[in-house]
């Protein structure tokens, strides 16, 4: 995914003209703490509400106040792992698209990114989750995928954790089923360690006799 594919077209961007009370309404009605200031299709930068809220006069132009302007911004085809970073590099609320004339095309929010991480991470989707630990070497999402699919289930979504001056990593696998004791069973068998799961139905024995207990106790 490209970055043009995430814009969002419900949020205007800001003028020259717009006053400091309108541009703070603006960044509280969207929940942003940065607007692009836009004249025509001409990007001018990104502000932020810290720059604004120090100003006394709510009714004063923002295009004639001595403001700290940021020039960030991408390109329409930019990859989304780029904008991302972006985002994370320069702690950003909306990041400016462009094309390659400088023409502003539109803003990515920092809600678009959450939507498209939670997308292509299946988090919306009904499943489980394990968390493996594995040597850098036997990492093959392959194999994983057919001890997965043995079991009559799927990977929904995958990603891998690497860690500073080791040589484990961490693979996190959503799949579309609850029910995780045949496929963490099959992960043991496979000397995979299992480090977490979340999900899952695997029956805590303690509880089943505590529940069989007090049945039988209801019975007497």
């Amino acid at each position: 995914m490209v970055a043009s594919e995430l814009i969002s077209n419900s949020i205007p961007p800001l003028k020259t003209s717009d006053s400091v009370r309108k541009s703070l309404e603006r960044m509280t009605e969207f929940k942003l703490y940065h607007l692009p200031i836009v004249n025509e299709t001409q990007f001018l930068g990104l502000l932020a509400e810290e720059e604004l809220i120090e100003v006394r006069d709510g009714e004063l132009p923002i295009g004639g106040l001595p403001l700290s302007i940021m020039n960030p911004f991408v390109y329409e085809d930019t990859h989304i792992y780029e904008v991302i970073r972006l985002f994370n590099q320069l702690q950003l609320s909306v990041v400016p698209v462009l094309d390659y004339k400088k023409n502003y095309l539109g803003l990515i929010s920092i809600n678009n990114v959450l939507e498209y991480i939670s997308d292509i991470y299946a988090v919306k989707e009904y499943g489980g989750i394990i968390v493996l630990e594995i040597g850098n070497r036997n990492n093959s999402l392959a194999h994983m995928a057919q001890i997965v699919e043995a079991d009559n289930a799927q990977i929904l979504s995958s990603y891998v954790q690497s860690f500073p001056e080791s040589t484990k990593l961490e693979i996190t696998l959503k799949i579309n089923k609850t029910d995780l004791s045949g496929i963490i069973a099959s992960f043991e068998r496979y000397n995979y360690q299992v480090k977490a799961v979340f999900n899952s139905t695997l029956s805590d024995n303690g509880i089943d006799d505590r529940y069989n207990s007090f049945m039988n106790y209801l019975n007497v």
